[in-house]
């Protein structure tokens, strides 16, 4: 990899180099590198889609799996399928997220389309973590558009901390779920968009195991004029306790649109929405500036702190 490269896997998978454990690199639609161990397995897909499936043995504990995806090929666009198959009470982390950086014409599109399907076996653990961050010299467009699948099998228990860093200029964000009894499944979106861009997040998750529980959070901030919308679904078809929040802060001339709905469908199905959207609030700017911080400054570092 070039120093691009390089920085770009720094960014968003937080890596210096080659990962310990399972790993599968993609650099510009093709493998820069891969490695298995005895309990997690890497496969080429072989029915003509492009990706991979990642294969975890049951009862695999303290084992990670990173799969980041950079794009440093200016025009370069992709979909990809990497399906997941975390066996009977493991206990894994996943890293995945992709990164673009863009210095093509003003008419070029740089566009990663990544479908990831998680089938998380009988009281396995998983935690999973995206980034996705652009870059270039602002020509151009970077499009990133993630799809994630969930199937949450009894006792599974699923957390999913997904990030947008900067410099996306198009995002379709979509998370769908299905849960079996007494599964649990976290969400924590983090989300920051500028100048003209836009952002679109859909979950939708349906609670069919008695006692299953939910619990999607996203925080976002919109600056410029940019738009943000947000729509959370959650139908409770079973006795289950489900929890949907959306905290925005918007800046400048941007918009945010929140959108969560409930779908009782049980006596004993508990669903509760929360959506907050406003500005950066004027005495904790002076309290900050106060400080010996400019009004700029003491903004990124709400922000910073707000989106941490």
């Amino acid at each position: 990899m070039d120093a691009i490269e390089k920085d770009l896997l720094l960014k968003i998978a937080d890596l210096h180099g080659v990962p310990e454990g399972a790993y599968n690199i993609r650099s510009n639609s093709g493998l820069e590198g891969r490695n298995t161990t005895a309990n997690i397995d890497i496969i080429t897909k072989t029915d003509g889609k492009s990706g991979i499936d990642i294969i975890i043995k049951p009862d695999t504990k303290n084992e990670s799996v990173h799969i980041p995806v950079i794009i440093s090929k200016a025009g370069l666009q992709e979909v990809v399928y990497n399906d997941f198959y975390i066996g009977d009470n493991a206990d894994v982390l996943i890293v995945a997220g992709c990164g673009i950086h863009h210095c093509g014409g003003v008419d070029t599109t740089s566009r990663h389309d990544g479908e990831h399907t998680f089938y998380v076996g009988k009281n396995a653990r998983v935690k999973y973590v995206e980034k996705h961050y652009g870059e270039g010299d602002g020509n151009g467009r970077n499009v990133m558009n993630p799809t994630t699948v969930v199937h949450l099998d009894e006792g599974a228990y699923m957390e999913m901390e997904t990030m947008q860093i900067k410099g996306v200029d198009s995002t379709k964000r979509i998370t769908k779920a299905d849960m079996k009894k007494g599964a649990n499944f976290i969400v924590k979106e983090k989300l920051y968009t500028h100048g003209k861009q836009s952002a679109d997040t859909d979950f939708i998750v349906d609670m069919n195991g008695e006692g299953c529980r939910a619990d999607i959070m996203s925080r976002s901030v919109a600056a410029d004029e940019s738009v943000q919308h947000f729509v959370s679904t959650m139908n409770g078809n079973a006795p289950c306790h489900g929890h949907t929040e959306c905290d925005a802060i918007i800046m400048d001339n941007a918009s945010v649109t929140a959108a969560p709905c409930l779908s009782a469908n049980d006596i004993d199905a508990e669903l509760i929405h929360e959506a907050a959207i406003g500005k950066i609030a004027g005495e904790q700017l002076i309290k900050l500036m106060t400080l010996g911080l400019t009004e700029k400054e003491a903004e990124e570092q709400i922000i910073k702190g707000f989106l941490q």
